[in-house]
This record gives C-alpha cells, sequence and structure tokens, in this order.
C-alpha cells in the first residue's frame, strides 16, 4: 500500500495525505477497543459483514483445565454468530521475529479452544461493560440485532460461543501498520489449512494531514483457493450447471 493518498477537493485540488507511524503498540490497540468497526467486517465477509463485540483486552488464556493464565491475548471480540475473535497487535518496529508471533497466536488457538470456560470470559465481557457503563445484555441484543426483550437470545449466544469454541470454529487475526510479505505468506498458508478456523491479516495504515486522521484497513489472507475451501460453490458432486457458474463468478 502506497506511502501517501490524495484527498480531491470540491474546487478541484488535489492534496496529498502522508502516512504516519503509530507510536506504540498501545496506540492502535486502544483504536481498536474504541472503534472495532477497524477490523473491517465488509472485507472479511462481503455478503454477511461481521459485526463486532469486544469481551476484553489483555485477557488470559490457561494452560490447562482449571488453571491458572499463561498467555494474554490483546483484545477477544465476538461476531453476530458468536465466533470468538482473538486479536494479536504488533507494529513493524516489533522486534518480534514472524516466528515468535505466529507462535504466540497458535499458542492462543490451542489453548482457548480447550481451556477458555465459558463462564470466564462472561465474566470478563460484563466487568467490561461495568467499567464503561454499558449494559452487557443490550450489547449482545444489539450485536446479534434481536428485540429488547429476547433474553432467551441471550443465552442461546453464549451456548454458540462454547459450541464454536468446542468445534475450533475460531478467527485469529494479526493486525499490523505494515504486514511484510514473509507473514502475509504465512497467514495466506494458515488460512487455506486451518478449518473451520479463519487466519488473516489486517494492515491497519494510518495518514495524517493536520488535524485529519484516515485510517485505511485492509484485509489479507483471503486467498481464492481458501475462499473455496471455506465456502464451496458446488453441492460435493463436482457438477457444474448454469446456476452454479454465475454464482461463482459473483463470488
Amino acid at each position: 500500500m502506497a506511502d501517501k493518498i490524495y484527498s480531491l477537493s470540491d474546487d478541484g485540488s488535489l492534496e496529498s495525505i502522508d502516512k504516519k507511524s503509530y507510536e506504540r503498540e498501545y496506540d492502535l490497540q486502544s483504536l481498536l477497543e474504541k472503534h472495532p468497526d477497524l477490523l473491517a467486517g465488509d472485507q472479511i465477509d462481503e455478503a454477511n459483514p461481521r459485526r463486532w463485540l469486544l469481551v476484553s483486552r489483555e485477557i488470559g488464556v490457561p494452560e490447562d483445565n482449571g488453571g491458572s493464565d499463561r498467555w494474554y491475548l490483546d483484545h477477544l471480540f465476538l461476531d453476530q454468530d458468536a465466533i470468538p475473535t482473538l486479536v494479536e497487535v504488533k507494529l513493524r518496529t516489533n522486534n518480534d521475529s514472524r516466528r515468535k508471533v505466529v507462535g504466540q497466536m497458535l499458542d492462543y488457538a490451542a489453548n482457548s479452544v480447550a481451556y477458555w470456560p465459558i463462564e470466564s470470559l462472561r465474566k470478563a465481557f460484563e466487568e467490561l461493560c461495568n467499567e464503561t457503563g454499558k449494559d452487557p445484555s443490550l450489547q449482545i441484543l444489539e450485536l446479534i440485532k434481536a428485540s429488547s426483550e429476547d433474553m432467551i437470545s441471550i443465552e442461546r449466544f453464549w451456548n454458540q460461543v462454547r459450541t464454536n469454541l468446542q468445534a475450533g470454529r475460531i478467527r485469529l487475526l494479526f493486525i499490523a501498520d505494515e504486514i511484510p510479505r514473509e507473514l502475509q505468506q504465512i497467514v495466506e498458508f494458515l488460512n487455506g489449512q486451518m478449518s473451520p478456523a479463519e487466519v488473516l491479516g489486517i494492515e491497519l495504515r494510518q495518514y495524517r494531514n493536520g488535524k485529519l486522521t484516515t485510517l485505511v484497513p485492509r484485509v489479507i489472507g483471503q486467498t481464492a483457493a481458501s475462499i473455496r475451501r471455506k465456502n464451496p460453490t458446488n453441492d460435493g458432486s463436482g457438477k457444474w450447471d448454469e446456476a452454479k457458474f454465475f454464482q461463482a463468478l459473483k463470488s
């Protein structure tokens, strides 16, 4: 992605906006906490854009049943289908190797699906809501677009979170200001091989012009092969008809 973008004003003048580096990983983490839409849910799923609910920042991941937390994940989000979305933030200036970053995320993933008790996730979410003055029930109902009196849907939602964890139906997101080619290749490989889990990168660059900051997210890892594997366009017979052909073109 370019180091500069351009703004065209009503009078036809063109103004450049330069890329600006994040000073700290904490700044990028805070942006995601305040503005989950930066996770580009419309790019992840164009047909059914993902909506996000933050469960917690710096949430612990145990390494055994009933054990103490060994790792701490930057963010845990849930989408409207109750899919746990694990987010790890790294700036390009971070000296951690690509191998270490990927290894950390795989540790989080493997142990979260095995040892995360749903009760602790729900408690963490409720504590966050208390800190921010929000009603946890209303937050979930808004996410799933249910009526304010549909309390049964809340229990179903948390039960689905448990089911998704048990099935390994999770999403891993590597967030960075710049994702190098080496990490992109790893993400694409993992996303193609891991099912039903989804592995993606989001490059979130910021551009500054005076007081105006522009944030541009770009999803990485959705190759044509991985999309076909996770969302097959045929019925398993391997045969194509006219309807399937044009549906594939649309996708």
